[in-house]
């Protein structure tokens, strides 16, 4: 009997550290990157971090970590080995509904100080009806605190989509892109928010050189309009130029620079046609007065996410548009001349999945967002040949 517990005590021992040793390897071996070649660059593609709920935006803070609104969760810190925490602190009345939930996300210019962020979201209203609203907050040991809304779609109306929500900060204004909410006509109809572009103050008041300021028949918060639902802002020519990127019907699919006052045509005019039935949108195509796309898409890609390359790490990059796609889980880089699109290339092939961001790291790496119940997030790095 002696020998026989020596004998298992001695199996037992063995046994726990020949799995130390396998357990020290996994820890110890890395990652594994993809290679992809493209047309203009080489790089590689690795999972930083994995278990995100539906992610929908990503920003960097001064840390290194990553801040992450996750549509169906909360707001999460990812650190750069990928350790995700919880930012405690409650978003009233969030409306977990279709594709609404915690979505855009931005930074205070003066964060690294101020610790504010920007964050939208769908908010409930009465009746079932919801409608995108954005509130400021302070970021602080892993909490927000001061909660306060700097914006309210009006009005709420029913059903789960085309809110919008992608938020850029810009000097010191905020811009909100907000969906058309199911219903088309809104979109050229300045009595609501609807299918626009917002421009508003940081602490929510309205510009005093806003478009339709002077106008009393229209919301003073609106930039732009006759939009369908913008899912991509970035800025490009030294932060001069605002481009935005919105959903069509079935096609139509359209690059915008967003302009002040300006009436980018939704449903009077669209390269779309109906869903299923293939049917005329509106009155075509053009009509004067509205603004043509700088680039459109027919069949759709469901754009999402989108940055414009300023570093210098992605040398054959620079200065081009990248963004998402939804449906296809592609990556698109966009070549420009000045406000043209020249070239276009889509890489990764669905790959990775629905990519629902994307943003270009502070060192000049790109991240992508991926758009599932086990979210993740992508980096890519580039192999040059010098």
């Amino acid at each position: 009997m002696k020998l026989t517990f020596l004998i298992f005590t001695s199996w037992v021992f063995s046994s726990i550290k020949t799995l130390s040793v396998i357990l020290s390897v996994a820890l110890c071996t890395p990652v594994i990157a993809d290679t992809i070649s493209s047309e203009k660059q080489t790089f590689t593609v690795q999972s930083v971090a994995k278990g995100l709920n539906h992610p929908w935006s990503m920003q960097f803070l001064p840390s290194g970590d990553m801040l992450v609104t996750e549509r169906e969760g909360g707001l999460v810190r990812v650190s750069p080995s990928g350790k995700i925490t919880k930012i405690a602190g409650d978003i009233p009345n969030i409306a977990y509904t279709g594709q609404g939930g915690l979505l855009g996300l931005a930074l205070a210019p003066d964060f690294e100080s101020s610790g504010k962020i920007f964050v939208a979201y769908s908010e409930k209203g009465s009746f079932r009806k919801s409608g995108t609203s954005v509130i400021s907050a302070i970021l602080a040991n892993n909490s927000v605190t001061d909660i306060k809304t700097v914006f309210r779609m009006d009005p709420k109306l029913g059903g789960g989509r085309h809110f919008g929500s992608r938020l850029l900060v810009q000097d010191n204004y905020l811009f909100i892109s907000l969906g058309d909410r199911g219903q088309r006509d809104r979109s050229q109809d300045l009595t609501n928010h609807q299918g626009s572009v917002i421009r508003i103050n940081l602490d929510g008041s309205t510009p005093k050189n806003n478009p339709f300021l002077k106008n009393d028949q229209a919301k003073p918060e609106i930039y732009s309009f006759g939009h369908r639902n913008i899912q991509g802002m970035t800025l490009a020519n030294n932060n001069l130029t605002l481009w935005t990127h919105e959903h069509g019907p079935q096609g139509g699919d359209e690059l915008n620079i967003t302009q002040a006052g300006k009436n980018y045509g939704w449903p009077t005019i669209t390269y779309g046609v109906n869903y299923g039935l293939g049917t005329k949108i509106g009155k075509g195509t053009h009509q004067e007065g509205m603004e043509q796309p700088v680039h459109y898409w027919v069949p759709s890609i469901a754009p999402s996410g989108m940055t414009s390359v300023k570093g210098k790490k992605f040398k054959n990059w620079q200065n081009n548009l990248l963004l998402g796609s939804l449906k296809f889980g592609l990556l698109v880089r966009l070549e420009l001349d000045e406000n043209r699109v020249v070239h276009e290339e889509r890489m990764l092939d669905g790959k990775y999945g629905r990519i629902r961001d994307v943003i270009e790291g502070p060192n000049g790496d790109i991240y992508l967002l991926t758009d599932s119940a086990n979210g993740e997030i992508l980096l890519l790095r580039p192999i040059n040949d010098d």
